[in-house]
């Protein structure tokens, strides 16, 4: 018990820097480090739903760091009115759905439903212009209404379902619009938010199956806890990092996060 909450709290120092750095609220780290905390630590023969916890998990912790970036952002000057709402308005909407659909789909289906994501994005972030580097635009685009309203509903539907903040949907999105990667992945915190916010309440009051001690409906406190005691105080630090990090460097790093992930998910057993 003692080593996997060490190993929750000095992976939660990693998701507080991929908060700020990437927009990710930490859900692409927490929900494999969450994961593969239960299942190795499970007894032989039980069943802990262990994927159902580390999405619910992230969805939780991603509300707290996700505000608290968002909030050092702001203070920064580094959110704009136009690209935040009323996207932020669709993506909670979507949100909601995308909470609800998760419950009802098996540990296996989920993890494969993750993992698909990861590649996608992958390949769409080195295939499709616009990502690496930004269009040649004299100045930022504005986002189209149907992207804002069926874009909106889509990555809340996705980002909830899979309990990773919408970030690896949103930063393309601001990115092929002509937006450096320092203010697309400052913009992802605060539409993260609604994502998780709507997340933890349908994941806190569904009838997890099996219930254990230390749980909210699928959130299990007891990790939520220790990722936040190692990601807050990181997010303080790491928020002074954003702006000096090469435009080029950071959408690269962006990208090869993902696939350390990803190999991390094969890894574990998918």
């Amino acid at each position: 018990m003692l080593t996997s909450f060490l190993t929750l709290l000095s992976l939660g120092c990693l998701t507080g820097v991929t908060t700020v750095l990437f927009g990710f609220g930490g859900g692409f780290i927490t929900v494999p480090v969450v994961y593969g905390v239960l299942t190795m630590s499970a007894r032989p023969g039980t069943d802990t739903d262990a994927m159902h916890i580390a999405v619910a998990t992230s969805a939780a912790v991603m509300v707290v760091n996700a505000a608290a970036a968002a909030l050092a952002q702001w203070r920064q000057g580094r959110l704009r009115r136009e690209y935040v709402w009323p996207l932020a308005a669709f993506i909670a909407a979507g949100a909601v759905a995308g909470s609800f659909a998760t419950t009802l789909i098996g540990g296996t289906a989920l993890r494969l439903l993750f993992a698909a994501y990861l590649l996608v994005t992958i390949a769409d972030s080195l295939l499709r212009k616009g990502f690496l580097s930004v269009a040649d635009r004299t100045r930022p685009q504005p986002l189209e209404r149907g992207t804002v309203t069926f874009g909106g509903l889509g990555i809340g539907l996705v980002a909830a379902g899979l309990g990773v903040g919408g970030s690896v949907m949103t930063v393309p999105l601001l990115r092929r619009r002509g937006l450096p990667m320092a203010e697309a992945t400052a913009m992802a915190n605060p539409l993260s938010v609604p994502v998780a916010v709507a997340g933890t309440l349908v994941y806190a009051l569904a009838p997890a199956t099996p219930a254990a001690p230390g749980q909210l409906g699928y959130i299990n406190l007891t990790a939520g806890a220790a990722l936040l005691i190692g990601s807050l105080p990181t997010i303080a630090v790491a928020r002074r990092l954003v702006g000096r990090v090469p435009d080029r460097v950071h959408s690269v790093a962006y990208v090869a996060l993902l696939v350390a992930v990803l190999i991390v998910m094969l890894a574990l057993g998918l």
